[in-house]
């Protein structure tokens, strides 16, 4: 199978800090080769994911991201360069709704964030004109509203490339953007609730992100509280691992939350508010603890440490694994390809049963020979 990936215009592939979307993609893409398959991958110029790329595609452009003017020019290309595949999985929200590929390819496309106001519109309209949606967590799939959800695929991730940790460093760590919805500040204030020391990291880039950490955060820090700022791979799975948890203590319904099956692939347990996606990646009292209310998340911090951390990494091999997540993939790929056989099919049957048209020559009217007619004055 010959298969077409796009990624979003706005960062490198894999990314080469944060950036959870283009480490699934990257994910995605080299697991697809190694289950034998042929893959051409739309992504910024500069990206170094190891499969063939689409050349000419414009470098990465963060400083524009969501900018249609930005990302429908390059989507145009790559589906230019996508004609011979057999099917495309476009992960840009633009893409699937400005191009038709020729000759009925099936297209697919993951929606990586909520299915909100405005984003429940958009995805609606690619489920009408055939375009299948892709959902990462059952929570996200049971907040879409007029869309039909083709499948729900949780992430996967390397989890043979993540080391695991032993968690005697005596700390919780949380992760993420630094933004209201990350829960930072939350963080903060259960570890001091809870006695505990805390090491955060997190992306702060943007206006908006540097005035929450201004107004909310810096004032918190101090004593057992430490900002690391933004981490690379290996560093971030080497605080994770020294941690005896993460602290998650996200504020909104998050679509899915690469970050935990980060930190369990470390062997560190989770501990979450019950928003969005959490409780599908998290087993309570077993892999981390899950909760609703932040003062029980506070109530609950210490007792991670007597969690069985091989039962954290267990839990991120079975079921969140990029081998698992290629091969959901491709089992909805080859579901998609079959219906597209089957309605050329359906479609080749009813023209070849229809009634045939009579087609009746019209033929060319005789000439009608009339007698002249004969002056009045001549006749007798």
């Amino acid at each position: 199978m010959l298969i077409g990936l796009i990624a979003p215009p706005w960062l490198p592939v894999p990314p080469v800090r944060y950036g959870g979307i283009e480490l699934v993609i990257d994910g995605l893409a080299r697991g697809l080769m190694t289950a034998g398959h042929d893959v051409l991958l739309a992504v910024p110029a500069g990206s170094t994911c190891p499969v063939p790329q689409i050349p000419g595609l414009p470098a990465h452009n963060p400083s524009r991201m969501g900018c249609t003017v930005v990302e429908i020019p390059y989507t145009l290309s790559a589906y230019a360069a996508l004609k011979e595949v057999d099917v495309i999985h476009d992960h840009t929200v633009a893409g699937p709704l400005c191009v038709r590929p020729p000759g009925g390819t099936p297209v697919v496309t993951t929606n990586h964030g909520p299915f909100n106001a405005d984003l429940n519109p958009i995805y609606a309209e690619m489920s009408r004109q055939g375009v299948g949606v892709i959902a990462i967590s059952h929570h996200q799939a049971s907040t879409a509203r007029n869309v039909e959800i083709t499948a729900v695929i949780h992430h996967g991730i390397d989890v043979a490339d993540v080391p695991v940790g032993d968690g005697n460093g005596g700390y919780a760590c949380t992760l993420g953007r630094m933004a209201p919805s990350k829960g930072i500040r939350e963080a903060v204030l259960i570890a001091r609730e809870a006695g505990v020391p805390l090491r955060i990291a997190a992306k702060m880039r943007e206006p908006l992100e540097r005035q929450y950490y201004e107004e909310c955060v810096r004032p918190l820090l101090g004593g057992d509280i430490e900002y690391l700022g933004e981490l690379n791979a290996a560093e971030k799975y080497q605080l994770m691992g020294g941690a005896f948890a993460l602290l998650n203590p996200i504020q909104w319904a998050e679509p899915f939350g690469l970050v935990m099956i980060e930190a369990l692939a470390c062997g560190t347990p989770v501990i979450a508010t019950t928003s969005g996606s959490a409780p599908e990646i998290i087993t309570n009292g077993d892999t981390g603890f899950v909760r609703r209310e932040l003062p029980a998340l506070a109530d609950v911090l210490t007792r991670a440490q007597d969690l069985d951390r091989t039962r954290c990494r267990e839990k991120a091999v079975t079921c969140f694994s990029t081998s698992r997540m290629v091969a959901d993939h491709l089992q909805l790929y080859r579901r998609l390809l079959q219906v597209g056989r089957e309605d050329r099919d359906d479609r080749f049957l009813e023209e070849a049963a229809a009634p045939v048209p009579v087609v009746r020559a019209r033929m060319p009217r005789q000439p009608v020979l009339r007698r002249p007619a004969v002056p009045s004055r001549l006749a007798t």
